[in-house]
């Protein structure tokens, strides 16, 4: 089975000053980007070009509204572009704002070249790794999917911390139906190993960690 692919890079720009769009738009085609720019937050919103990009280039001062809220909007909303802020004047408030939201960079206009090549190879590398671990997470998800009822069971249980006895009682199993199902849950999950096991129950939210506090004392 291969590997899902990861999109091409798209840069998308967000800026109300038609100018400023075009020049980005040249600068950045030259050195080999796809490029998609908007006048407005709505309209690249109804663009659809949101799932495909791969990093966001937003003015601050937009005529329609504030970037820094809008930011804030995609974070809320739980899309995690990474954003490269850009301001026509440096504003430390903003710029504390813009990094606690998240924000890859913040430059100031006029933009520096190599500043802006620089924070953009950053946000793609931040981009890489967060589709990189949503791929990973998606395919965790499906191994999970793939367990019974019982199955998910213990593994919350063992991943918790409890020993096969301490499960078998807690399900009124047995101790070999324990390990049978326990076995289950390693290959089908096609963990290494306990830890390998507990780092994916982590990643899943799938460990019972309720019942681990309720663990009779040795």
């Amino acid at each position: 089975m291969t590997e899902p692919a990861i999109p091409p890079v798209r840069l998308c720009v967000i800026d109300d000053d038609a100018g400023v769009r075009g020049s980005l738009e040249s600068f950045l085609r030259a050195h080999g980007y796809d490029v998609a720019t908007f006048a407005s937050p709505a309209a690249f919103l109804a663009s659809g070009a949101v799932a495909g990009s791969s990093c966001l280039l937003l003015d601050i001062q937009l005529g329609t509204g504030d970037g820094l809220d809008f930011q804030q909007e995609l974070l809320d909303d739980g899309i995690a572009i990474p954003i490269i802020l850009i301001s026509g004047h440096g504003d430390i408030p903003q710029t504390v704002r813009a990094m606690k939201a998240g924000a890859v960079s913040f430059l100031t206009k006029p933009i520096d070249d190599e500043a802006l090549l620089a924070a953009i190879a950053e946000a793609l590398d931040v981009d890489r790794e967060r589709r990189a671990t949503s791929l990973n997470l998606s395919d965790l998800q499906q191994r999970y999917a793939t367990l019974t009822s019982r199955e998910r069971e213990v593994m919350a249980l063992v991943t918790a911390g409890l020993m096969n006895k301490q499960v078998a009682a807690r399900l009124s199993l047995s101790d070999i139906t324990v390990k049978i199902h326990r076995g289950s849950v390693m290959r089908k999950m096609k963990a290494q190993s306990l830890a390998d096991l507990v780092r994916m129950a982590e990643d899943l939210d799938a460990r019972d960690l309720s019942a681990a506090r309720f663990q009779p004392r040795p």
